[in-house]
Protein backbone atom coordinates (compact mmCIF):
# COMPACT_ATOMS: atom_id res chain seq x y z
CA UNK A 1 0.00 0.00 0.00
CA UNK A 2 1.24 3.11 -1.14
CA UNK A 3 0.82 6.73 1.07
CA UNK A 4 1.35 10.05 -0.70
CA UNK A 5 2.12 13.51 1.29
CA UNK A 6 2.23 16.30 0.09
CA UNK A 7 5.45 18.10 0.56
CA UNK A 8 6.22 21.77 1.88
CA UNK A 9 9.31 23.82 0.68
CA UNK A 10 10.16 26.40 2.44
CA UNK A 11 12.05 29.28 1.18
CA UNK A 12 13.12 32.61 1.19
CA UNK A 13 14.40 34.66 4.65
CA UNK A 14 12.04 34.49 8.06
CA UNK A 15 9.86 37.64 8.34
CA UNK A 16 8.34 39.10 11.47
CA UNK A 17 5.39 40.42 9.46
CA UNK A 18 2.04 38.58 9.39
CA UNK A 19 0.71 38.18 5.83
CA UNK A 20 -2.93 38.80 5.59
CA UNK A 21 -4.79 35.99 6.64
CA UNK A 22 -1.71 33.96 8.26
CA UNK A 23 -1.91 32.34 11.48
CA UNK A 24 0.21 33.71 14.37
CA UNK A 25 0.49 33.83 18.14
CA UNK A 26 -1.59 37.20 17.84
CA UNK A 27 -4.16 36.18 15.66
CA UNK A 28 -5.12 33.19 18.23
CA UNK A 29 -6.85 33.24 20.82
CA UNK A 30 -5.23 33.41 24.21
CA UNK A 31 -4.79 30.47 26.24
CA UNK A 32 -4.42 29.18 29.95
CA UNK A 33 -0.87 28.23 30.61
CA UNK A 34 -0.43 27.78 34.41
CA UNK A 35 -2.79 27.99 37.30
CA UNK A 36 -1.65 28.78 40.88
CA UNK A 37 -3.14 26.53 41.97
CA UNK A 38 -3.10 24.08 39.84
CA UNK A 39 -5.88 22.54 37.98
CA UNK A 40 -6.76 18.71 39.60
CA UNK A 41 -4.70 19.62 42.51
CA UNK A 42 -6.55 17.52 45.61
CA UNK A 43 -4.73 18.92 48.67
CA UNK A 44 -4.22 22.51 48.30
CA UNK A 45 -3.68 24.27 51.50
CA UNK A 46 -6.64 26.19 52.11
CA UNK A 47 -4.45 28.95 54.25
CA UNK A 48 -3.17 30.41 50.43
CA UNK A 49 -4.30 33.56 49.61
CA UNK A 50 -4.13 33.72 46.49
CA UNK A 51 -5.26 31.97 43.01
CA UNK A 52 -3.20 33.08 39.93
CA UNK A 53 -4.14 31.84 35.96
CA UNK A 54 -1.59 33.06 33.73
CA UNK A 55 -2.03 33.13 29.71
CA UNK A 56 0.17 32.51 26.93
CA UNK A 57 0.98 36.13 25.53
CA UNK A 58 -0.17 39.48 27.05
CA UNK A 59 -3.57 40.73 27.93
CA UNK A 60 -5.73 43.56 27.94
CA UNK A 61 -5.16 44.47 31.30
CA UNK A 62 -7.52 47.28 32.29
CA UNK A 63 -10.21 45.66 34.24
CA UNK A 64 -10.58 43.19 31.89
CA UNK A 65 -11.27 39.95 33.08
CA UNK A 66 -13.92 37.32 33.81
CA UNK A 67 -14.23 34.97 37.11
CA UNK A 68 -17.07 33.28 36.24
CA UNK A 69 -18.73 30.70 38.96
CA UNK A 70 -19.71 27.60 37.65
CA UNK A 71 -21.63 26.66 40.63
CA UNK A 72 -21.99 29.53 43.80
CA UNK A 73 -21.32 26.06 45.97
CA UNK A 74 -17.78 25.81 44.34
CA UNK A 75 -16.67 29.54 43.64
CA UNK A 76 -14.16 30.79 46.20
CA UNK A 77 -14.77 33.37 48.37
CA UNK A 78 -13.04 36.81 46.76
CA UNK A 79 -12.13 39.33 49.61
CA UNK A 80 -10.08 41.66 47.88
CA UNK A 81 -9.22 43.34 44.19
CA UNK A 82 -8.91 41.11 41.37
CA UNK A 83 -5.57 42.34 39.46
CA UNK A 84 -3.02 41.76 36.60
CA UNK A 85 0.25 41.43 37.46
CA UNK A 86 3.39 43.69 35.51
CA UNK A 87 4.03 40.82 33.19
CA UNK A 88 0.69 41.59 31.81
CA UNK A 89 -0.07 37.55 31.69
CA UNK A 90 -0.90 36.39 34.86
CA UNK A 91 -4.35 37.59 37.00
CA UNK A 92 -4.44 37.01 40.27
CA UNK A 93 -7.82 37.00 43.15
CA UNK A 94 -7.51 37.32 46.85
CA UNK A 95 -9.37 34.41 48.28
CA UNK A 96 -10.57 33.21 51.22
CA UNK A 97 -10.28 29.23 50.83
CA UNK A 98 -12.41 26.54 53.17
CA UNK A 99 -10.44 22.76 54.41
CA UNK A 100 -11.48 20.02 52.93
CA UNK A 101 -13.50 21.52 49.81
CA UNK A 102 -14.13 21.20 46.00
CA UNK A 103 -13.71 24.55 44.19
CA UNK A 104 -14.24 24.99 40.58
CA UNK A 105 -13.74 28.82 38.59
CA UNK A 106 -14.24 29.22 34.75
CA UNK A 107 -12.01 32.16 33.58
CA UNK A 108 -14.31 33.14 30.43
CA UNK A 109 -16.79 31.30 30.05
CA UNK A 110 -17.97 28.64 26.77
CA UNK A 111 -21.90 29.05 27.99
CA UNK A 112 -22.33 32.92 28.96
CA UNK A 113 -20.94 35.83 27.28
CA UNK A 114 -18.34 36.37 30.33
CA UNK A 115 -15.22 36.30 27.80
CA UNK A 116 -13.56 39.57 29.59
CA UNK A 117 -9.80 38.00 29.52
CA UNK A 118 -8.65 39.37 25.94
CA UNK A 119 -5.67 40.24 24.25
CA UNK A 120 -4.64 43.26 23.16
CA UNK A 121 -6.15 42.69 19.80
CA UNK A 122 -9.32 41.91 21.37
CA UNK A 123 -9.23 37.82 20.89
CA UNK A 124 -11.36 36.18 23.73
CA UNK A 125 -9.60 33.67 25.69
CA UNK A 126 -10.53 30.09 25.29
CA UNK A 127 -12.65 29.05 27.85
CA UNK A 128 -10.64 27.39 31.03
CA UNK A 129 -12.25 25.12 34.25
CA UNK A 130 -9.98 25.68 36.76
CA UNK A 131 -10.69 22.38 39.36
CA UNK A 132 -9.06 21.82 43.03
CA UNK A 133 -9.37 20.43 45.95
CA UNK A 134 -8.28 21.75 49.60
CA UNK A 135 -7.29 19.78 52.33
CA UNK A 136 -7.83 19.40 55.84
Amino acid sequence: MFCWLPLLFLSGAPTNTAQAGEITINSLPPVVVKTVPGNGDRNVDPSISEIRVTFNKDMMTREMWSWVIHTPEVFPKIVGEVKYLSDKRTNVAPVKLQPNKVYAIWFNSPNYRHNAFRDPNNNPAVPYLLVFRTGG
